[in-house]
């Protein structure tokens, strides 16, 4: 997945202000206790964070974006 399409669809599940803090402010369990913005500086692929926010928020993903 690329960087933009996570970007992309973080914002459509989330909205835009809401993503930009869950990705710099929540800490995530699956990603070793770090935020979005820290793992995807630590070089963790974007689908593997993906997954993490996934799994972090299930009712809020819609399905057609898993």
């Amino acid at each position: 997945m690329r960087l933009t399409d996570f970007w992309a669809r973080l914002a459509e599940a989330f909205g835009p202000a809401y993503s930009a803090s869950i990705a710099s402010d929540q800490v995530l369990s699956e990603l070793g206790g770090r935020t979005i913005e820290q793992a995807l500086r630590a070089g963790v692929e974007t689908h593997v964070v993906w997954r993490a926010v996934v799994a972090a928020y299930p009712d809020r993903v819609p399905t057609r974006l898993r």
